[in-house]
């Protein structure tokens, strides 16, 4: 049994250490720490990747998986990220078509389910990490540090880092990259299995099935391809036994027993890290091409260290930035769901006292390098080094070393370089436990972590439920940050508060003066409340920060209507569809436009251009309809009111419009019909009842006609249209009364 696990002894007791036991208790500790996420709602990015994401729908073919990016955009688009994950997106399609919509408790399980099973991997990952590579003579791994890896699973398990990845449910992307990830490395492994570990002898097919789940991984989240560099690095290692320390000492004494170190004559070794790489390289090939051959485009808000002129500066940042995600693994507490606009402010000076930070984390990283290269123990270098590996490896493509991303910090990217951390923070205490005699300390020590993981993966899990809760708990993390503001400001304003809104989209601009969604969010809000002149003055400093802002150019016409500048209107409406050719909405307000200057024709074409680009427009169509109405054109209204309602067959304001249409055509009996079922799907339409009762007026059944006035004058007891129809009925009614006495 390995040192390591010698040490944890008194830590962990012998009954759980069976495989069976040890699994079950990583994967029920998984399970309680993010249950409570299970009912949640979709929060945040969910509602771009899933609820707005056409390619979750059955009526968008397969095949459109594969050239668009996480969030549903083409791959070609200029405003594409170029996330390509096109089989995480094919879990979300599936659970969309297994819960029969957009319930969100289907894909919050899937994710929960999904952190069990990797946790419960990880046992095994790390009893290979920890414990060495060896199989029985029947081809079974041996488990040698059975109780320092259920130690390290449990740490990763509960470590509260991942509520991101388990309770959003586009964490899914991160959840299935570690899956894979996993089971390529486990692959690897297994390439070893039926060679007795005699030198220079493997199973290609392993190899290549690794290789192959690399790539799978890839597909599901960028990180996932890391993989095939800790292969290597475990090859050469574990399998290899390379001792880098010697190797360096004969290299600098020009040592001529360098050319017998075992690894370089290791034929085996070098065509399998000849495989890795060129396997490596022609994915990366594969998925640069696919994603148009140019990175992502990112704004200066994303990332704003990676805008700097100064290389020094962008340096001195990009150290802190990693600086913060080790201490998010080391104290998890203050946990946020966006680091960016302002939350984290640039480091431009060297009297900055937070360059302290960087410098503790490679004072810290090079301690452990030196003892991991250094040490005279084969298991403590083998160790640290592939801890240090598991840490680093996967984190590298976030560390804008290759490419910018679009990000500050992100928790997300930290959920596999978690388990590097996990690793070392267990080697921590095995050696801690080798040199104190305070034994039941540390147990406590070790005991008293878990459970406060535990207990604050709880909590934040609850926090990730709901909008409100998530984004409420940011404010105190991140003060400073604009978007925490402004999406506290936009859950307020969706649930009908919006003084509160206006505060907290007001807070948003001051602390970034240049956030044109805020600006036009807040526009919007002050339109509705008809503050016309600041509303102005909002949406046209936000086009002029961003000239191609089309939903600000639409809602700047739109407050330029209401203040009766129709030529500048106009024009606003004319720039927004040139910066976004498919506007149904700009082209149905366009619309109104020209309705309001009796340009009926602009109208109806601007109208009708709105329900070729979004057919179910019902807005669109509704003001067709009564547009030609109101013009005499009734047997036109009648040929587009149909045509609407046949798109959208179960929109009863439709109904309602074609009624109208077809009592005053003289249709009696289909005009009826129309307005029964309208009033059945909305019964306390009060202007349903009232026309239905003139149809019945004119169709001569007063009886009908009284009832359903005396309906509608119930429910709006101030429409004086409805009040002086039901006068003449009445007294129609009472001169029939007369007549027959």
């Amino acid at each position: 049994m390995a040192e390591l696990d010698a040490d944890l002894d008194h830590i962990l007791p012998s009954s759980v250490l069976p495989p069976f036991w040890a699994k079950l208790v990583v994967g029920f500790v998984s399970l309680v720490c993010f249950a409570r996420s299970y009912d949640g709602d979709f929060v945040f990015d969910d509602s771009e990747a899933i609820v707005n994401n056409k390619d979750l729908r059955a009526e968008t073919p397969l095949g459109d998986l594969w050239h668009h990016d996480f969030w549903g955009s083409r791959l070609s688009s200029n405003t594409s990220h170029k996330s390509y994950r096109p089989l995480t997106v094919l879990t979300f399609r599936i659970n969309y078509c297994l819960s029969g919509g957009f319930h969100p408790m289907g894909f919050h399980v899937t994710n929960i389910l999904l952190h069990g099973g990797i946790s419960v991997l990880m046992l095994d990952v790390f009893s290979v990490l920890l414990g060495g590579l060896q199989y029985t003579s029947r081809g079974q791994r041996l488990n040698l540090a059975p109780r320092s890896s259920l130690l390290a699973a449990l740490l990763f398990a509960t470590h509260p880092v991942h509520t991101e990845c388990v309770a959003g449910v586009v964490g899914r992307a991160d959840l299935l990259g570690a899956l894979f990830f996993l089971l390529s490395f486990l692959g690897y492994c297994k390439a070893f299995r039926e060679t007795g570990n005699k030198e220079g002898t493997h199973s290609t097919f392993w190899v290549l099935l690794s290789i192959l789940l690399g790539a799978v991984a890839m597909l599901c989240k960028e990180q996932g391809i890391t993989v095939l560099g800790l292969n290597a690095i475990f090859d050469i290692l574990v399998i290899g036994k390379l001792n880098v320390l010697e190797m360096v000492q004969k290299v600098l004494h020009k040592d001529k027993s360098l050319e017998n170190i075992r690894v370089l004559r290791n034929g085996g070794l070098i065509f399998r890290m000849t495989l890795l790489a060129s396997g490596g390289a022609g994915v990366l090939y594969v998925r640069w091409k696919i994603m148009g051959t140019g990175p992502p485009a990112f704004t200066e808000v994303d990332n704003p260290a990676s805008f700097e002129d100064s290389v020094l500066v962008r340096a001195i940042n990009y150290n802190y930035y990693y600086s913060l995600n080790a201490w998010l693994l080391l104290c998890p507490w203050w946990l946020c769901f966006d680091w960016s606009m302002g939350c984290i402010p640039l480091i431009k000076s060297a009297g900055d006292w937070r360059v302290t930070a960087p410098a503790a984390l490679w004072l810290c990283l090079i301690g452990l390098l030196c003892r991991a290269l250094c040490s005279a123990d084969r298991h403590r270098r083998r160790i640290l080094t592939l801890g240090l590996g598991f840490l680093i490896i996967p984190f590298l493509p976030a560390s804008n070393l290759f490419f910018r991303v679009g990000f500050v910090v992100a928790e997300r990217v930290l959920y596999l370089p978690s388990a590097g951390y996990c690793m070392l923070l267990t080697f921590g205490f095995g050696a801690l436990s080798k040199h104190t005699k305070k034994k039941k300390l540390i147990a406590a020590v070790v005991l008293g972590i878990l459970f406060i993981n535990v207990l604050r993966c709880v909590i934040r899990s609850g926090e990730w439920r709901n909008e409100e809760q998530l984004f409420r708990s940011a404010l105190s993390v991140c003060p400073l940050n604009a978007k925490v503001h402004y999406n506290v400001g936009k859950n307020l304003a969706d649930r009908g508060n919006q003084t509160a809104a206006i505060r907290y989209y007001r807070e948003a601009v001051r602390l970034n003066p240049k956030y044109v969604h805020a600006m036009n969010n807040l526009g919007n809000i002050l339109k509705e409340r008809n503050e016309l002149q600041e509303a102005e003055e909002l949406l046209s400093l936000a086009v002029r920060i961003q000239p191609d802002f089309a939903a600000a150019w639409m809602n700047l016409g739109i407050v330029q209507n209401s203040l009766k500048r129709f030529e500048a209107a106009e024009q606003s409406y004319r720039t927004a569809i040139k910066h976004r050719r498919k506007y149904p909405d700009c082209y149905y307000n366009l619309g109104r436009l020209y309705a309001d200057l009796n340009r009926h024709v602009d109208a109806l074409n601007a109208w009708r251009n709105a329900t070729v680009l979004k057919p179910e427009h019902s807005l669109a169509w509704n003001n067709m309809i009564i547009l030609l109405d109101n013009t005499g054109n009734l047997a036109q209204a009648e040929a587009v009111g149909r045509e609407a309602l046949e798109l959208i067959p179960n929109d009863h304001s439709l109904m309602f419009s074609l009624a109208n249409v077809l009592g005053k055509s003289q249709k009696y009996k289909e005009s009826e019909a129309l307005f029964l079922k309208a009033i059945k799907a909305h019964p306390n339409a009060a202007s349903y009842h009232g026309n239905l009762a003139v149809l019945y007026h004119r169709w001569g059944h007063l009886d009908l006609a009284k009832k359903h006035y005396e309906i509608s004058l119930q429910l709006d007891p101030t429409a004086s249209g409805t009040k002086e129809n039901y006068g003449l009925l009445r007294r129609r009614l009472e001169q029939m009364q007369k007549k027959d006495v």
